[in-house]
């Protein structure tokens, strides 16, 4: 797929590095294989995926230094009073020029691109504030009702030839916040792909692809790709930042682990790709049948449910793969910083 993992450099290691909680069961060293994510391989050492880069240490003297390979022995260093991770015979402190060998195989992924590569294709919101100035469907040539591969459709209004690609989608359901109710976005359920051919009040478009038949009052949206690079890093948000999950992707109900959420927080509100979040539920209902009359009834604690890592952000609304699930998910659960 062409999507590569650098991992965060550290600044310095000067004793400065916070605390981090290791698994009483971690390993002295692991041998990366195919198949393994950043995820999984920092669940095997520590007790929170997201202080990885607080213990990972590459190699400064060579290019690319921070990407690990299946193939790779991970070694802890626990000689000093701060243990760390590295590649085994990677020596940060070495003065001398060292060459590493890269191997043909991809580098290890963060987290599964198998469950995110479709929403890093398509974008998946239309939000609040771009439906009313998105370009849109106003008719069909040839007084077709709509549209397939091979047709043309007349669009409001493109006035630059550049991009020449664009997809179209329509608004589906309403993401809203649920403390404010205010809306933050639509869904945008992908309708299909066509080609600029003329701009202009109304524009024309040849469909070149679709999914569904496109007609009047679909939107359109540059066609673009999302690629996975520098500092796409499990790391927490600043403390105190809390939302909601308020979708679920692809028509799903159940929420799972490796299932894509929507949430009602974007960059407007310090959201990264990358941040993770602990999902957590209301407690549950209780009610006192030894003694109906002492009282209402009581409301358990709440309930820690899951993980999930942010993988796409927009201003209001981004979108996250759950990574643990405890407990059965549900939109509305919340989400905290760790």
């Amino acid at each position: 797929m062409g999507v590569i993992l650098t991992f965060f450099k550290l600044l310095g290691h000067s004793g400065n590095v916070l605390a981090v909680e290791w698994r009483e069961d971690r390993p002295e060293t692991y041998r990366v294989v195919e198949g393994d994510t950043l995820w999984s391989i920092a669940g095997r050492f520590l007790q929170n995926t997201w202080e990885w880069p607080e213990v990972w240490r590459g190699n400064s003297q060579i290019q690319d230094p921070n990407l690990i390979y299946p193939g790779d022995l991970i070694v802890l260093d626990a000689r000093g009073a701060q243990p760390f991770l590295q590649v085994d015979g990677v020596e940060s402190d070495r003065l001398s020029p060292r060459i590493r060998v890269t191997p043909l195989a991809e580098p290890v992924p963060v987290i599964p691109l198998k469950a995110i590569s479709p929403f890093l294709t398509r974008p998946r919101v239309i939000e609040a504030d771009d439906m009313d100035r998105l370009p849109y469907v106003v008719g069909l040539a040839e007084e077709h009702v709509i549209g397939g591969p091979g047709d043309r459709l007349f669009v409001r209004s493109i006035q630059r030839s550049i991009p020449v690609d664009y997809s179209f989608f329509r608004p589906g359901v309403e993401y809203r916040d649920p403390d404010t109710n205010a809306v933050l976005g639509h869904e945008a359920i992908f309708i299909a792909e066509g080609t600029l051919e003329q701009t202009g009040d109304p524009a024309t478009i040849m469909l070149t692809r679709a999914e569904k038949e496109a007609r009047a009052g679909d939107r359109l949206m540059p066609s673009h790709r999302v690629e996975i690079g520098v500092g796409y890093l499990p790391h927490a948000p600043r403390k105190g930042l809390t939302g909601h999950i308020i979708g679920v992707m692809d028509g799903v109900s159940q929420i799972g682990q490796f299932s894509v959420v929507a949430l009602d927080r974007g960059s407007l509100n310090g959201v990264e790709v990358g941040h993770v979040f602990e999902i957590w539920q209301k407690g549950s209902e209780i009610r006192d049948m030894i003694r109906p009359n002492f009282g209402q009834n009581l409301i358990g604690s709440e309930q820690k449910a899951g993980e999930l890592m942010v993988f796409l952000n927009h201003r209001r609304v981004s979108f996250a793969l759950v990574m643990n699930a405890e407990r059965f998910i549900h939109v509305l659960d919340v989400i905290r910083s760790p």
